[in-house]
């Protein structure tokens, strides 16, 4: 289906062309009809499908000809790189439109704080914030959300896993209860259903290919003990020298300094990115790697929800995820909006039992690729389960 049959505005469409978009994925063909329509949605739906696009353009479409400054749509989001992410979405597709955004989120300088209290003073458009540094401007008491038609909750589940449940209650509170609410989340969790039935009214839902991981990637397991990751990796790149964009992800941030030390004794130049830069260096970091001047990043899971980077060619987990939703996501970052893209996982003695969870959630065998024989031989793949459960056939990963 095309954007141009989604009945939305003109000026939206030519923006949508102008950045060379055509076909409409499939959450947007389902989602943008049912908010044009004002309906309330629960939309479940992987990350790299066009989620972000799903909720903005239907809400842009509503808000043409608005005339005050008021705030009319407030999106809370998990992560400031999501934000930042949502923020640049918004100023792409409203190219051709009369809207305003502002990010609202953390770890900034004084003078990013007095530019978003001034806009939150002064009334924008479209509002994308981060619960903590939202709650600390509404403390402040400029903050009007009045008039607020449209309450987006982006990646849901993670902002429940990550302790946000009373923040975004008391950031609900604020809000109009006449809104329309629009809950965007990974996972249909048990914990999701809850807060939508405290949020929305009478929502429509959608559920697209939960936790599995877009069709494009090539998947891929390397059992290996710790002291053979570098070297794994050192021989991985060698052989993709065409990649030009690669991220590695772990789950530790003091490892990151670890792993960038190890590849740039290899040769291999790459920039670490984690919660201990502050917010110039890491978009300094990301603007490099969007411009393809940086070629690996390592990050920490705070970056597998909200960058948006295409054409990302591969993707390393040095660590294996410790929640298996997590695998979704870093593997997410690669073979976005239907392209290809590999995602290679190093998985040690002590993590072959998350490595069986994630394939039970992904509802696949992960092909097991043999080490380099000069690196020796790495761990063979064994899981204990109390409660009888064979999560694969043992022989798929026996040592050949």
């Amino acid at each position: 289906m095309k954007f141009r049959d989604l009945g939305l505005n003109a000026s939206i469409l030519e923006a949508i062309e102008h950045m060379g978009f055509v076909d409409a994925t499939p959450i947007q063909q389902l989602a943008i009809p049912k908010i044009i329509d004002s309906k309330d949605l629960i939309a479940c739906a992987q990350t790299g499908t066009g989620k972000t696009a799903a909720f903005i353009l239907p809400i842009l479409h509503k808000m043409v000809g608005k005339e005050d400054n008021a705030i009319d749509t407030l999106i809370v989001v998990p992560t400031r790189e999501l934000a930042i992410q949502i923020d640049q979405e918004i100023q792409g597709l409203s190219y051709f439109v009369s809207v305003g955004s502002m990010a609202i989120y953390g770890g900034g300088s004084g003078k990013d704080w007095d530019i978003q209290k001034a806009a939150l003073k002064e009334g924008v458009d479209i509002v994308v914030a981060t619960p903590g540094k939202l709650l600390s401007h509404i403390a402040q008491g400029y903050v009007d959300f009045s008039k607020v038609k449209h309450l987006v909750l982006d990646e849901a589940d993670k902002m429940l896993d990550m302790g946000f449940t009373d923040d975004l209650m008391q950031i609900i509170s604020k809000v109009p209860k006449q809104r329309q609410t629009l809950l965007f989340s990974a996972t249909m969790a048990p914990k999701i259903k809850s807060l939508a039935q405290k949020i929305l009214h009478q929502p429509e839902e959608i559920t697209l290919s939960i936790s599995k991981p877009a069709e494009g990637v090539k998947q891929s397991v390397y059992l290996t003990f710790d002291t053979q990751k570098i070297p794994l990796i050192k021989e991985i790149l060698s052989q993709r020298p065409d990649y030009t964009s690669i991220i590695i992800f772990t789950s530790s941030k003091s490892k990151v300094n670890e792993i960038v030390h190890g590849l740039r004794k290899n040769g291999f130049k790459s920039q670490g990115v984690s919660s201990n830069l502050d917010q110039e260096q890491r978009e300094e970091i990301l603007r490099g790697f969007r411009s393809k001047r940086i070629r690996i990043i390592v990050a920490t899971d705070v970056m597998s929800r909200g960058i948006d980077i295409k054409e990302i060619n591969l993707v390393i987990n040095y660590d294996t995820p410790f929640d298996a939703e997590d695998y979704v996501h870093r593997v997410g970052r690669t073979a976005r909006a239907n392209t290809k893209g590999e995602a290679i996982t190093l998985v040690n003695e002590k993590d072959m039992r998350k490595l069986a969870q994630i394939q039970r959630l992904i509802e696949a065998e992960i092909p097991q690729i043999p080490l380099p024989e000069e690196l020796g031989a790495g761990p063979e793949y064994k899981v204990s389960s109390p409660q009888k459960k064979r999560p694969f056939k043992k022989k798929y990963f026996s040592k050949k």
